[in-house]
């Protein structure tokens, strides 16, 4: 499994417009120059995050856009998936994927479904706001030895 610069660009986006957040719009030129990702690559990403209601947009003059929802309530797993799609380990596990004719006498199927299951649980268990208070209030470790 490998997170894209899609995923992690999202997330960094996310995280910057909750930091810099006043209430108004911001200009997502000012996300892209503080991130370093260029504008071009972030209006790919933007679509996505405004479709499925993480950010609003707003254009023209005193346009640019905002988090839709308290940063409490966005969890990494639902970004990823918007942005990533399935985040299965293996091709067998992907949602809508042909049902494989060794699954029955497959002996690594059971460990894959337990690290789909981790990275689900994992990443569902931190929020924007876990990240953007640099997991202050979130123990990755401990978090993690409590899913596993």
């Amino acid at each position: 499994m490998l997170i894209s610069t899609r995923g992690r660009y999202a997330i960094r986006v996310i995280i910057d417009l909750a930091q810099n957040s006043n209430g108004e719009y911001i200009p997502m030129k000012d996300v892209a120059k503080r991130q370093e990702i260029s504008l071009k690559y972030l209006e790919k990403i933007l679509p996505i995050l405004t479709k499925n209601k993480i950010i609003e947009g707003v254009h023209g003059k005193g346009g640019g856009y905002k988090l839709a929802k308290n940063i409490k309530k966005y969890k990494v797993i639902d970004i990823l998936k918007l942005t990533e799609g399935d985040l299965a380990p293996v091709a067998c596990l992907k949602k809508g994927s042909a049902k494989c004719k060794r699954k029955a006498e497959c002996k690594t199927i059971h460990m894959w479904n337990k690290f789909y299951d981790i990275i689900n649980k994992f990443f569902g268990s931190i929020t924007i706001d876990d990240l953007v208070n640099n997991g202050k209030n979130f123990d990755i470790y401990t978090n993690l030895q409590q899913i596993i």
